[in-house]
């Protein structure tokens, strides 16, 4: 007598999820920071409302003289940022091709020296060499957060895969097509971290600006301290802190939407 063996049943097998087919949430810290800073601004507003403020109080937190040093504080760190990225991300990429790489460590030595020396000291001496004014400080306030984004740069493009890169030459890619389209897009979220730490550094720096006549929230911060208005020098803390939280949540929005899905 044959023997027949039974066929067993086929368990259906899942097919994993790919990276494409997932859906990804943005980060806790996406949500937290901008509910965080409301809290702080609504807070400080109450306390600005009720207070019972001095005629030099009324007079140095008036609605107007802080809305136009707000405006002030952020057009030094915006076209700061700005000119440091049109500087240091080109910069970064040369120094990353195989004729310039020699040339990265006097570079990245200059500009570490720049952030090394104290920021006020960067600001007195190009006072003294450009005079005061607003781009005397973009000058100083450049040099001084040029390292993070120039850095971020060659380390992003370094970290990229080569046999990627040479996946896409031996498609026939030219160098320039394989930079843009490999090379770049896979160090976004290297080079996006560090304009974000730049522009932290603007901020925060930007206070410094008042000493060379070139505005911005710094007003409170000085004259908190020489009038002892505590109530002005918590203004001034309150306003670049919160400046700089909602700009570093920008800039990680900003990382996250840019990033590659696959990165995510």
């Amino acid at each position: 007598m044959a023997v027949t063996e039974q066929t067993r049943p086929q368990i259906p097998t899942r097919t994993p999820a790919t990276a494409s087919t997932k859906r990804t949430r943005p980060p806790i810290g996406l949500l937290g920071i901008p509910i965080f800073v409301a809290v702080v601004i609504v807070l400080w507003l109450i306390w600005r409302l009720t207070a019972d403020l001095d005629s030099t109080e009324l007079v140095t937190m008036n609605w107007s003289a802080l809305g136009s040093a707000l405006v002030q504080h952020i057009k030094l760190t915006v076209v700061g940022t700005v000119l440091v990225m049109i500087i240091a991300v080109p910069l970064g990429v040369l120094l990353t091709r195989p004729g310039f790489r020699r040339l990265s460590g006097p570079v990245l030595a200059f500009a570490n020296g720049g952030q090394a020396a104290p920021s006020i000291g960067l600001l007195v001496l190009a006072a003294m060499w450009l005079g005061f004014g607003f781009w005397t400080a973009i000058l100083a306030l450049g040099v001084y957060a040029i390292l993070p984004v120039l850095r971020n740069t060659i380390v992003g493009l370094d970290g990229v895969d080569r046999n990627l890169v040479e996946a896409g030459r031996g498609m026939g890619m030219s160098a320039l097509t394989a930079l843009l389209r490999i090379e770049i897009p896979l160090a976004v979220p290297v080079i996006l971290a560090g304009i974000r730490t730049a522009l932290v550094l603007m901020v925060g720096t930007a206070s410094l600006a008042v000493f060379i006549n070139a505005g911005g929230l710094g007003i409170y911060i000085t004259t908190g301290v020489s009038l002892f208005r505590p109530g002005v020098l918590v203004t001034g803390g309150v306003m670049i802190s919160s400046l700089a939280l909602l700009i570093d949540w920008v800039g990680r929005v900003l990382e996250y939407v840019v990033r590659p899905k696959g990165l995510r």
